[in-house]
């Protein structure tokens, strides 16, 4: 009797917590963007704040909440920095290794892979009605809505093995 290989997920909810299923240079490059993410976010140059506005969004909207807006800024957002950078040593160390990662590092590589994803999204100027099928190969930034579309299914597979899809 023949038996039909079922394609491994780029994630596997196992035993022992979780498996990431990714090839040496896909590993590499999820490495070398989070490498950039790191810089970013230690970044003082006004110019990489646009990049990353969207990782640190406003707890207060308006005009009126401008002082409390700035002071929960001032005051988050160097925790939230720090959560960010702990977050993406974790990842590093877990896409070093082979052997299975928890749920606390799982989640790691959720916030940073959607980290990167939102940064990526805000240099492309990505959209809800974004389809990375419109995007012609002779595109200027076609290597970069490709990378958006690997993150993103990267995110949908390590959503569904939290959710135990």
């Amino acid at each position: 009797m023949l038996r039909r290989r079922v394609p491994r997920r780029a994630v596997e909810r196992v035993a022992a917590g979780y498996v990431l299923n990714l090839g040496a240079e896909e590993r590499e490059l999820v490495a070398r963007m989070l490498g950039e993410l790191r810089d970013l976010l230690l970044s003082e140059d006004p110019q990489s704040a646009p990049l990353v506005r969207r990782l640190f969004p406003p707890a207060y909207l308006g005009d009126d909440h401008a002082e409390a807006e700035s002071d929960y800024q001032r005051f988050m957002r160097e925790e939230l920095v720090a959560s960010r950078l702990a977050a993406i040593n974790a990842v590093e160390e877990m896409l070093r290794g082979s052997s299975p990662f928890d749920e606390s590092t799982a989640m790691g590589l959720l916030q940073s892979l959607n980290n990167l994803r939102l940064v990526l999204g805000t240099m492309l100027d990505v959209g809800e009605e974004h389809d990375p099928r419109d995007v012609d190969d002779d595109d200027p930034r076609a290597g970069e809505h490709h990378l958006y579309s690997f993150l993103s299914w990267l995110v949908n597979e390590l959503v569904d093995a939290l959710s135990g899809n």
